[in-house]
This record gives C-alpha cells, sequence and structure tokens, in this order.
C-alpha cells in the first residue's frame, strides 16, 4: 500500500507472526515495533482450564485473544506493519482477517512444542501466502539447527527456516526483512502452469 506523506511517497507492508500458544508472539512484536504495540491480552481463568494447554507454558497468567499490533520504519519510504495472531485454538477465527492484505507471514516456533506450529504452517499454506519459520531460541532449551526443524516439519526447500531470539529487536527486525524479501522473490518468481 501506497501513500503520500508531506511530498514523499511511502510503501507501506503487512507482515503477519502465527504460531502456537506461549511460543513468543506477543513479545516478537513488543520488541520489534517501534510505537507501544496494541495487546489484547486478557488475564486467563479457571474459564480456560481443560480448553487451554496452559500446562505446556508454565508461568504465563495472560494470553492474547485478538492480536497484537506493531510497526517498524525500515526505511524513509517503507514502514512494516506487523501483526500477531493469538495462539490459542478458540481464537484462530480471528486469522482470516489478520492475514487480509498481509504480503507474508512468519511462524514463530518453539521446538518444545513443535506440533503446535502445524496450524498456522497449513494455514499460510492453504492461503498462499509466502511464509518462513523462525526458530525462537527459548533460554535454557535444546537448540536444533535450521535443518534439522525443517525436517521435522517436513516442509519444502522453498520456505526458509531461521533462528531468532524474540526478545531481541535486532534478532526480530532481521526476521521480518528476511520475511518480506521472501515475499518479494515469491513475487517475481516464474509461476508454474498446471498441466
Amino acid at each position: 500500500m501506497d501513500y503520500a506523506h508531506s511530498d514523499k511517497r511511502i510503501t507501506s507492508a503487512k507482515i503477519v507472526v502465527a504460531g502456537g500458544f506461549g511460543a513468543g508472539k506477543t513479545t516478537f512484536v513488543g520488541a520489534v515495533s517501534e510505537i507501544d504495540p496494541v495487546r489484547t491480552e486478557a488475564v486467563m481463568t479457571v474459564a480456560g482450564v481443560g480448553v487451554d494447554r496452559a500446562e505446556a507454558v508454565p508461568g504465563k497468567f495472560a494470553t492474547t485473544v485478538a492480536m497484537d499490533f506493531g510497526r517498524l520504519t525500515l526505511a524513509d519510504d517503507l514502514v512494516l506493519y506487523v501483526f500477531g495472531t493469538p495462539g490459542q485454538h478458540r481464537f484462530w477465527f480471528m486469522w482470516d482477517d489478520l492475514v487480509c492484505g498481509a504480503v507474508a507471514a512468519i511462524v514463530l516456533v518453539d521446538t518444545r512444542r513443535l506440533a503446535d506450529c502445524f496450524a498456522s504452517i497449513d494455514f499460510f499454506e492453504s492461503r498462499r501466502l509466502p511464509f518462513l519459520v523462525a526458530v525462537n531460541q527459548f533460554a535454557d532449551t535444546c537448540q536444533h539447527p535450521p535443518e534439522q526443524v525443517r525436517e521435522a516439519l517436513k516442509i519444502p526447500p522453498a520456505v526458509q527456516v531461521v533462528t531468532c531470539d524474540a526478545r531481541s529487536p535486532e534478532s526480530t527486525k532481521h526476521t521480518l526483512i528476511a520475511a518480506a524479501e521472501h515475499a518479494l522473490a515469491e513475487l517475481h518468481a516464474p509461476r508454474q502452469r498446471n498441466a
């Protein structure tokens, strides 16, 4: 999307960050955003017991119920809008609205709960939205190289797998740039014709 700001033309792009519950999406958006991020977190209550898989993320007391939103200016004429999805199954209905107009997506992965990211991968594949997989490097966890994660997820070579630290502004910025570059490469790639 382009819009005029004084005498300069500004290009904006939207990137969506998805992944399982507790994978670090809210932290990712907050780390990279140059503005105070918009968060729609709610305190987790006993109503979620048996519905939400909170036992997999001890010490987590709040959850995103709609989205996270942040902004990052990459150049004088380029602004990225970053939207984080809710990770819990009961809030997935928000995803269709959140990806509307997105140029790319990032699937944030916690390797301790690798199966939690399959829904995000399936979602973006079914919508043909270019995405990359970002392995969140949690402290005190076994670190797996990207190729091992690729093999475990059974994703094709065209899908880039990177590592990131969702707490680090520099790391999250590099991940967003990689997602934007991937989207541009996909845009300019020759379309395969159906036989």
